[in-house]
């Protein structure tokens, strides 16, 4: 089923739509979804953070408690409520969220019967741009997905104009991009043709660890130019913003943490002026 056959709606082509991935789970993928939205608000872009992960990690990481989630990411896949009625503030000035709750751990059931399954989120993001005050020419939708591939990943990936891939400077790095990239390329293939990865993020990095040093070394040989070149260090200060309910931005502003992804966000940008094509421009 390509997208194109299926007739779904491409993404808004002024709003970057990005799916935060990564098949293995502990990599730092929510972390980064958090604060690489928090820091491309701090930077002066508007951003909305789908959280599609029934744990509500992102959802808890930014402040938004369990009560407060009348509408969620569920709703909107099954067809409750619109986006932007899901969509809440946040403390962040610029970045909003779509929380998750639980409800999630069923939606693969409940969508079964439908042949749009696969394009449930795209259609709603696309609703989503195009009726609200959503600045097209400066957005950016962020999709937190589960650490496993099943129809939320899915979603994601046929809506998404490319991919971040959150990957952890430990061991098992290689063995676990392997397998996404091939969830990737058969996206691409049978769903989001237009579909590419827009970058690797080496996260948890420790420079006393020689095998942290390795992996970055074994990556960037592996894929080139697809790694960012701003490296996430492992650092206690965003370990601990979570439970604050804060992005580490806000919570410690100076850490080392916090500087990277400010780095990270102001790359994601260059990146997609040099290659239009990741900002869905045809």
């Amino acid at each position: 089923m390509s997208d194109d056959r299926n007739g779904s709606p491409a993404s808004p082509s002024g709003t970057r739509v990005l799916a935060l991935a990564n098949q293995k789970g502990g990599v730092g993928k929510t972390t980064t979804a958090i604060n690489l939205g928090t820091a491309l608000a701090a930077i002066g872009e508007n951003v909305t953070l789908v959280d599609l992960d029934p744990q509500g990690n992102a959802s808890t990481g930014l402040g938004i408690d369990r009560s407060r989630r009348e509408y969620s990411s569920y709703d909107v896949l099954t067809g409750n409520c619109d986006l932007e009625r899901a969509v809440q503030a946040t403390a962040v000035p610029r970045l909003t969220i779509v929380p998750a709750t639980l409800d999630l751990l069923g939606v693969e059931l409940e969508l079964s019967p439908f042949a749009n399954r696969n394009f449930r989120l795209k259609s709603a993001i696309a609703e989503y741009v195009e009726h609200t005050t959503f600045e097209r020419a400066s957005g950016y939708v962020l999709l937190d997905c589960p650490p496993s591939l099943n129809l939320l990943t899915i979603n994601a990936l046929a809506a998404a104009n490319a991919v971040v891939v959150p990957l952890q400077c430990e061991f098992f790095a290689l063995e676990g991009l392997s397998q996404l990239l091939t969830t990737i390329e058969h996206v691409k293939q049978t769903l989001n043709s237009r579909l590419e990865i827009h970058g690797i993020v080496l996260t948890m990095f420790d420079p006393r660890n020689s095998l942290s040093t390795q992996v970055v070394s074994d990556v960037r040989g592996f894929m080139g130019d697809k790694v960012y070149e701003t490296v996430i260090p492992r650092n206690v200060r965003v370990s601990e913003a979570p439970s604050h309910g804060k992005p580490v931005l806000l919570y410690d502003l100076k850490c080392a943490g916090s500087q990277a992804y400010l780095k990270l966000a102001s790359e994601v940008i260059q990146r997609e002026r040099r290659a239009p094509i990741l900002s869905g421009a045809p």
